[in-house]
């Protein structure tokens, strides 16, 4: 402690004597000097901040769970002793018009100011909490007589030195901050230096006042600092009341101690008190709603070194065991059963600290409850949160008549002023309040793809265009059940990748994939929807789709398929290849010119291969790979844009069908699909395309992993995506295909796990999540796709991201019109195609017009939501 501050203490300790209270209390407030990143200076100390990440404990395995708290709690004890240190957990609203500004940088094809208005006002109305998880250590003391010499010298470089922060200060204190991370960096919480806008952002909240943006320099001081913390509070007997510029009530708010905790806590469970800040609800008093309390946390604590620790326990032993001595001499005899229970408790616990690195802290845990309606709403808040730790045999209580000093201690660059209020426990007790626990899980930044659903609210980020520029895998797998909504999810990932500028393909070989362009169209993307039928000829020539001296033998390939196996014996292929070499050398090649030269030709096998040929260009299947083209262009280009490539009808032989076996159907099917397939190989590997972003997006993907072909397709993709920027999105009713399929298994970034019903198909989703295949697991996934009264909940499913995380959430279309255009629904489908003669909004009216969505007002009974 500096000798300014001791003399301030002493002085203060004189009336605290007279008052009968702490000298603590009456310490006059700390003025902040200035702010950096990772450092809060004020007139008497310099305090290093961190952001400490969250960690996904909700579906973690119990014994991963305990692992993670028993790191916690060595972190603890080897990287802060001695430290005097301050815990905050706060909440922020996720504001619309910051995602509009994000979005703005995120997408760049379609309409990015009608998507990112729309982002925007659908954050707006979730109001959405965002929880922030704070560290402070003090690492020096300020007024000491050194540094009073240099309050009032030269201007230094960054102009600060009116404060008496000057820049050789300035450097001194950041390296011990970053010293400081290092030693942090490695624990359960992954700290890092906390900027100085949300440093400066957490300090003027407190007042909530409306502040201007902390400026963007190396260190806020001087007025844009004051500025930041103006306010003014009232103190009251349980609460303080803050007042706006004008004199206005702007918040109410009541500081809660914690003076009692169970001798021992139940982890993991609800007992984590200070990971439950999350889950605490409460009966709005005039609305009824239940809503989220949001309260906060401010926990100052020290740890003790280890010899110090020792030294206590020590000494709280031997005068137990002197108790224990005293009462053996005397008459009776007798021992009370608390002294030899403290003796033995002693013992264990200094065995532990010589042997498992643990220590003691002293901590001073406060909940902090806040309201910006009224006092009526705060009391019901605070009644909730009593209430709610109450059922955890937790006591907490608001602290009357000190609210104004704890008001103060839990500000950012304060200090400890109620002593009496705390404990004295080991580090576990800390650790297991799992403050940095509950759901996360999506990437860091990026486009929002929807909601969590865990214990700690919050939007899920995910970009399956992403994995490539980050030198990742690149693939991402949505499995479930039928009509849970994986479709619909990938269908939105895929809008999603083509707003980025992306080109993106979807091979539809379920049918109902057409809401894909719809939604494009409204999102102002460049669409393109292809159906492969008889009204479509020649839409996947190989000729017109791949380079003219890769397509001959492609076709080849492919001819050979569709004719039946006798042809082949009788050696067809020669004539095939005849035929297509000189087809190949015009300019306008096509498969159709092939048969066209095999009819003409003399030998009575080329002829009959033609003939056989041109029969099929009239059937369904045979007509986009043999048929006759329309005027124009072929509409399959490799262009930016969104494709939707649809293939009804088609029927695929199971893998490992010898081709005398297969059917004409199947033939003729699995032709069709090593057409698009290469198409897709072949625009995924274009040198003019190399530096864009593309996705291949395929439903029912089962089509393919029941063929050799498509098997093969499928590992190309996944194996060689990074390299070519190339994205896979695969969607399946069937997890237990993927297992055999290592390329792919091993491409897998992010999967989004539905529904599933059967033990076996649950077994193979838990392999894909990376959960113990166990009973628990095996409800939860079956649970997944229900809401609490059982009835089916659209979009919902457990998503496992690159990091291994595994978390619940809730894919989420920020307009009703979107996602109702997107939906898989038969019914849904066949009433817009009634409507669509009659539809004259169009694009002219504004997106979410409508004011459904799809968690809070739901679409209409029989639809499909996500």
């Amino acid at each position: 402690m500096s000798t300014t501050t001791k003399a301030a203490r002493k002085s203060a300790s004189k009336f605290g004597r007279l008052l009968g209270v702490g000298a603590e209390r009456l310490m006059k407030e700390p003025q902040l000097v200035a702010i950096a990143d990772g450092l809060v200076v004020t007139d008497v100390a310099a305090e290093a901040w961190f952001t400490l990440s969250s960690s996904n404990t909700d579906l973690m395995p119990e014994d991963r769970q305990d692992m993670e708290q028993d790191a916690a709690a060595l972190a603890l004890a080897k990287a802060l002793p001695g430290y005097e240190c301050h815990l905050k957990v706060i909440w922020a609203r996720l504001d619309g018009e910051d995602y509009r500004e994000e979005a703005r940088r995120i997408f760049t094809a379609g309409d990015v100011e009608a998507v990112a208005d729309m982002w925007a006002r659908r954050l707006d109305s979730l109001d959405l909490p965002q929880r922030h998880i704070l560290l402070g250590v003090r690492l020096a003391e300020r007024d000491s007589a050194a540094n009073a010499t240099v309050k009032h010298g030269v201007a230094g470089a960054l102009g600060v030195a009116h404060t008496g922060l000057d820049q050789t200060e300035l450097a001194h204190l950041d390296g011990l901050a970053r010293r400081m991370e290092r030693r942090l960096e490695a624990t359960p919480w992954r700290a890092r230096i906390a900027p100085a806008e949300l440093l400066a952002w957490a300090v003027s909240r407190e007042s909530f006042r409306p502040q201007p943006a902390p400026p963007h320099l190396p260190t806020i001081s001087g007025a844009a600092l004051v500025r930041l913390t103006q306010s003014k509070a009232i103190p009251h007997a349980d609460h303080m009341r803050l007042m706006d510029a004008r004199g206005r009530t702007a918040a109410w708010v009541s500081v809660l101690a914690m003076p009692a905790f169970p001798e021992q806590l139940v982890t993991p469970g609800e007992q984590e008190w200070l990971r439950c800040l999350s889950e605490i609800r409460y009966s709005h008093p005039k609305t009824g709603d239940d809503a989220l309390v949001c309260p906060e946390a401010s926990v100052r604590f020290t740890v003790w070194t280890k010899g110090y620790a020792i030294k206590s326990v020590d000494k709280q032993r031997q005068s137990a065991k002197e108790q224990r001595r005293s009462a053996a001499e005397g008459s009776a005899g007798e021992t009370f059963a608390e002294v030899e229970e403290t003796e033995s408790v002693m013992e264990d616990l200094r065995r532990q600290m010589t042997r498992d690195g643990m220590t003691l802290l002293e901590d001073h845990p406060r909940i902090i409850v806040s309201s910006t309606e009224s006092l009526e709403d705060l009391r019901a808040r605070t009644d909730a949160v009593t209430a709610h730790y109450a059922g955890l045999s937790i006591d907490v209580t608001v602290a009357s008549e000190e609210q104004r000093e704890l008001w103060l201690e839990a500000q950012i660059g304060d200090m400890l002023r109620v002593l009496d209020l705390g404990h004295k426990r080991t580090t576990d007790a800390l650790a297991a309040s799992m403050f940095w626990g509950g759901s996360e899980a999506g990437d860091d930044e990026g486009p929002i793809a929807g909601l969590l659903t865990g214990t700690t609210p919050g939007v899920c980020r995910i970009d399956i265009t992403a994995g490539s520029a980050r030198g990742d895998a690149t693939t991402t797998a949505f499995v479930g059940r039928s009509g849970r909504g994986k479709t619909t999810s990938m269908m939105l990932a895929t809008l999603i990748a083509g707003l980025k500028g992306a080109f993106s393909l979807m091979l539809g070989f379920k049918g109902d994939e057409g809401g894909l362009v719809k939604a494009g169209e409204y999102l102002g993307l460049d669409s393109h929807h292809v159906t492969c039928g008889l009204n479509t000829p020649a839409v996947a020539d190989v000729f017109r789709l791949l380079p003219t001296g890769d397509a001959a033998l492609q076709v080849v390939s492919q001819l050979l398929i569709i004719l039946p196996e006798r042809m082949r014996e009788a050696g067809v292929e020669t004539h095939l290849l005849r035929a297509c070499n000189a087809v190949a050398q015009h300019d306008d090649a096509a498969t159709w010119q092939v048969i066209a030269h095999l009819q003409d030709s003399s030998d009575p096998l080329a002829i009959e291969a033609g003939d056989a040929l041109a029969e099929l260009s009239r059937t369904q299947l045979g007509a986009p790979l043999l048929g006759h083209p329309h005027d124009g262009a072929s509409p399959l280009r490799p262009e930016p844009g969104l494709w939707l490539v649809q293939v009804p009808g088609l029927t695929m032989p199971q893998a490992g069908t010898r081709p005398g076996e297969m059917t004409m159907t199947e033939r003729v099917s699995l032709a069709l699909m090593r057409g698009l397939i290469a198409y897709a190989l072949n625009t995924s590997a274009r040198a003019d395309l190399r530096n864009l972003p593309k996705v291949v997006a395929i439903p029912e993907v089962h089509v393919l992993t029941g063929t050799d072909d498509g098997r093969r397709f499928l590992d190309y993709i996944a194996r060689t995506g990074r390299a070519m920027d190339t994205s896979l999105a695969i969607d399946t009713q069937d997890p237990k295909s993927l297992l055999g399929m290592d390329g792919v298994l091993e491409a897998i970034t992010t999967v989004c796990a539905f529904e599933q019903s059967t033990r076996s198909q649950q077994d193979a989703m838990a392999e894909l999540l990376r959960l113990p295949v166990s009973d628990s697991t095996r409800a939860l996934i079956h649970s997944v796709g229900k809401n609490a009264h059982g009835d089916i909940r659209p979009g919902h499913c457990i998503v496992r991201d690159r990091r291994d995380r595994v978390a619940t959430m809730q894919w989420d279309a920020p307009s009703y019109e979107l996602l109702r255009a997107l939906s898989t629904n038969p019914k849904d489908q066949g009433q817009d195609h009634e409507d669509a003669p009659n539809d004259t909004a169009g694009r002219g009216e504004p997106p979410g017009a409508a004011s459904a969505n799809s968690l809070h007002n739901p679409p209409p009974e029989g639809s499909e939501a996500a």
